[in-house]
């Protein structure tokens, strides 16, 4: 009887362990971040700014155009290769990529292309907006994973936030979507 008892306790005990099938666990999960029409399309040419994470690099009469990706272009005067000086920065949210042919610069804005007149580099001015070209991702970069699926009402997704089951916003998050 004692036996009995005994495999009884440990079966129960064993039985504890395993989740339930009817309500899913996470230990993490990822969230996306939104941003609306109206930031995405502040585009701006403003003072110099800080190189932190510089991506390609053109060089065109005199000029380098260097990706600050995410940020925007920072415009150097190149005349002087020993001595660049920092003239423009191009406001961009959501550029990775730049391109440059005859006097167009071409960047991306998150889904959009954006093409400026760069014959004066100082004085850079936005030519045209093609909205919606590129895809936008709406999932997460990463596989095995589960995350919440794209609300496209609340904006672009720009990014991905991930969350911890001991996060505060783990509860009030639905991660009702996995790659």
């Amino acid at each position: 009887m004692k036996k009995i008892l005994l495999f009884s306790l440990i079966t129960l005990s064993f039985l504890g362990c395993f989740k339930s099938n009817t309500e899913p666990y996470y230990s993490t999960g990822y969230r996306p971040i939104y941003m609306s029409r109206t930031e995405i399309e502040k585009v701006s040419v403003t003072t110099p700014q800080a190189l932190k994470t510089p991506g390609k690099i053109y060089i065109k009469d005199g000029y380098l155009f260097v990706n600050e990706v995410n940020k925007g272009v920072h415009i150097f005067n190149n005349k002087d290769p020993k001595k660049p000086l920092k003239i423009a920065f191009i406001q961009i949210p959501g550029n990775i990529d730049i391109a440059i042919r005859g006097a167009i610069l071409y960047a991306d804005n998150y889904t959009d292309l954006l093409s400026f007149d760069v014959t004066n580099p100082t004085e850079a001015k936005l030519l045209n907006r093609t909205k919606d070209i590129f895809p936008n991702q709406n999932f997460p970069p990463y596989t095995g994973i589960n995350f919440e699926c794209v609300n496209n009402s609340k904006g672009t997704v720009v990014g991905w936030e991930k969350i911890d089951y001991n996060s505060p916003d783990y509860k009030t998050t639905k991660f009702n979507c996995y790659r």
